[in-house]
Formats: structure tokens, sequence, C-alpha cells
């Protein structure tokens, strides 16, 4: 039986090694005096979750600590042009040239999406590419996707990010770019990845600055504000700006380009 997190009451949810997870005594009687290395048990789940609209996204740790899985409903917790115009959360960006004209968030379809993790990525094996479609879960709700935009790059559609950096497909409402409403400049947490890995902002907590050691990925080994003094990997938001023209709100900086690290 799955222990079962409701958005918020998610409060620990996903504890990734390299975070909160206890590991066990590797002495046992079948394994040998050399370091037999037993799986890092999962009992509770990581804190960042708690940062999560708990109004859109659900978490399950399996019962044996090994996986979680992440679902949302797909719908942000912030405004944009893509809600509906009678939608409390409707902004109306007339510099925004839309996708979708007749599709709304809340109103399209495929707009629920989920995807299960190890609960302890797997950083020792080779880094994968990303593909299109969702790539992670931001903690506002709505999927992140790459900076690939149908066949080719993201320019193509860049004039129809919202101010969040993000458009609707018509099927999910997802993010291209440095998703303003949960980041901007700072070490906010934006979400997930496919790999089990948190992604931030293009600052680091540790150092109240933009990393410097960051990998091709954008990760590094640090303290975050939810990783309670322990060191863990991470990415961040690489600070480069994207030199899309026609981008509504620039300057612009890709969300996550990958390749993921944590498989």
């Amino acid at each position: 039986m799955n222990t079962y997190f409701k958005p918020f009451t998610l409060i620990t949810i996903l504890a990734f090694a390299l975070f909160a997870c206890s590991s066990e005594d590797s002495s046992s009687d079948d394994s040998g005096d050399d370091n037999d290395d037993i799986d890092d048990v999962v009992t509770e789940l990581h804190p960042a979750f708690a940062a999560f609209n708990q109004d859109a996204v659900t978490v399950i740790l399996s019962d044996d600590g090994t996986e979680v899985t992440i679902e949302t409903t797909g719908y942000p917790d912030h405004t944009s042009v893509y809600w509906e115009p009678d939608n409390a959360l409707y902004m109306d960006e007339p510099e925004v040239s839309k996708t979708t004209q007749d599709t709304y968030i809340g109103g399209g379809q495929g707009e629920a999406t989920s995807f299960t993790v190890d609960a302890t990525p797997n950083l020792t094996g080779a880094t994968v590419a990303t593909q299109l479609n969702t790539i992670g879960i931001a903690v506002s709700g709505a999927s992140i996707f790459n900076d690939q935009e149908g066949a080719g790059d993201l320019d193509q559609a860049a004039g129809s990010l919202d101010w969040a950096g993000a458009h609707k497909g018509p099927g999910v409402y997802h993010y291209h770019l440095e998703p303003t409403p949960i980041t901007s400049d700072d070490d906010s947490l934006v979400g997930i990845l496919l790999d089990g890995v948190f992604i931030y902002g293009r600052q680091c907590s540790s150092t109240g600055t933009y990393p410097t050691d960051l990998d091709a990925s954008g990760g590094h080994t640090s303290t975050t504000q939810y990783s309670d003094g322990a060191e863990e990997y991470h990415y961040h938001i690489i600070n480069e700006v994207y030199p899309a023209g026609n981008y509504a709100y620039a300057p612009a900086y890709v969300l996550f380009a990958g390749p993921f690290q944590g498989y």
C-alpha cells in the first residue's frame, strides 16, 4: 500500500539521496566485509515539496521508499493571457501572439500529467538528452519544457510566450523560459525534473549569488534552503540571456535545456 500525499499535504515528499535520506548499516549476513552498498531508505519526503502548489500537485511515495510519483492538474496558480477571459487569473497581454485563440488553460486536452522518479537520483550513469513535451513539473503545477519548439528552436514561438515564459500548445500549458511568477533572478525553487533532481532559480542560496561551478546542465552540489545544511546535487537556471528578439518580455533565460544528469 502506497503513502498518498495530497498537494501540500505532501509535506515531506520525495527524499532524494543527496538530500534527506537515511542509510542503513550495510552489515547483513550475506554481504561481504567490503563496502556493500545498501540502497538508501527513504522514510520521508523532501522538505522542498512544501513549496509546491497544493491545489494542483499530488505526490505518492512508494511503500518501499524507492520511487516517487508526481502528479499535477497542469493548472498554474498565477495569471496569464492563456486563461479564459472570464477567469479570475486572466491577464490581458496584447503584446503576446497566442498560439491558440480558442483553447484555454483548463479547457484543453491532456493538461494533467505525471511521472515517476527514483527516490534517489542516479548521478553515476550517462547523461540523457531532453526531449519534446513535459520534462518536469514546476511548483506552480504547470509543466516544464526544454528549449525546443516543435521541430526547431524556440525562437519560432518566442512571440507566443506570456509574462511567465510559457504558452499553451494546445495541450499542456508549459514554461520554456525562467518562470517569473516563480523565480526572477533569485534562488527560489522552480520544480522537479524527470530525473528526480530539483531545479532552482539563477542564484544559489548557499552563496547568495550566481553559482560559478555549474556543469553543462546547470547543476552543482551545494546546500539549498531545503537541505538542512546538507549538500545535494541540484540544477539552476543558467544565467545566460536567450537571444529571442521577438519575445515580449526580454531579457529571457532558458529554463532547462539539459542534458539530464540524474538517471
